[in-house]
């Protein structure tokens, strides 16, 4: 491991706003985010496969009035957000280190108030529609962590991930459908998102790809 890395996973492992394995928090925070990590009742909002954070750290900066933890289980991309939270003093602003399909041991029901889903692996392979982050098996347990009426936002460039993602959504009697354009930034919503753009939505997004985006609820 590189000398950089390690430099970063000792400040990960310093910094209050990472909670990841070794911290004794990480086992106790089921339930208690806003208890035990923000001090505060506010809502939680939580992003999924927040990479380096920026997304999330927009947010952040934006919302004061919520909490918000973005979740990767890479410790040098959280590095980069958690860094940058405390530097800017965004004490409302955590990152949680784990596997997204372990989410439900770190996350209490209805605990979650929005959920953002921001281009993640669209894992194309026949065979790896388990694994994408939109597939039953996750928007179960989703629903279950978000609070009655909590809207899930989704955000990707890949027309194939996109689509399943859709027709999956309209095939539940349980989701209602708030918003859904093939091209955000030709839409009425683009304005919703304040400009926040991910590292890989910019690449994307210069490359002439366009950006799909669905925000659905369950009833």
């Amino acid at each position: 491991m590189s000398r950089k890395k390690l430099v970063r996973f000792a400040q990960n492992e310093a910094n209050p706003n990472v909670i990841q394995a070794g911290k004794p928090i990480f086992d106790q925070i089921k339930g208690k985010w806003n208890e035990v990590q923000f001090g505060n009742l506010h809502p939680i909002v939580v992003e999924l496969a927040c990479g380096r954070g920026e997304f999330t750290l927009g947010l952040g900066r934006a919302y004061s009035e919520k909490n918000f933890i973005g979740v990767d289980i890479k410790g040098s991309r959280i590095w980069k957000g958690s860094s940058t939270a405390s530097k800017e003093g965004l004490q409302h602003i955590a990152f949680l280190r784990t596997q997204i399909q372990q989410l439900d041991s770190f996350f209490a029901g209805g605990e979650i108030s929005e959920l953002w889903i921001t281009f993640p692996d669209p894992f194309p392979r026949d065979g790896d529609e388990k694994r994408r982050l939109t597939s039953t098996k996750f928007l179960e347990m989703y629903k279950n962590l978000l609070k009655p009426g909590g809207n899930i936002h989704f955000k990707t460039d890949n027309t194939g991930l996109f689509d399943f993602t859709l027709e999956l959504v309209q095939s539940r009697q349980d989701t209602v459908i708030h918003a859904v354009t093939s091209d955000f930034y030709q839409s009425d919503y683009r304005e919703d998102h304040l400009g926040i753009q991910t590292r890989y939505e910019k690449i994307f997004s210069e490359k002439g790809e366009k950006i799909k985006y669905l925000k659905f609820s369950f009833r």
